[in-house]
């Protein structure tokens, strides 16, 4: 958890629900992240998920995670 954000790893996630978005957002501690559109049947929720590729050092420990917001709700299975 990262600022009330699960970051789930990317190997977790059923990568079929996510579309690249042009869409990146600065952090100052972070670093930049960018966005997937999560699709689900004929519904899409742009930008719900983000993801770090390059975090700066104070939050390594987000590398290689995905997180969701804007009402995703992940579930197991």
């Amino acid at each position: 958890m990262v600022e009330g954000n699960r970051h789930f790893p990317a190997a977790a996630i059923r990568r079929g629900h996510l579309r690249p978005s042009m869409t990146q957002t600065d952090c100052a501690w972070k670093g930049t992240a960018s966005c997937y559109d999560v699709v689900v049947g004929d519904a899409m929720n742009r930008d719900a998920g983000c993801y770090y590729p390059e975090p700066k050092p104070a939050a390594e420990a987000i590398r290689g995670g995905i997180a969701f917001r804007k009402g995703v709700r992940v579930e197991g299975g």
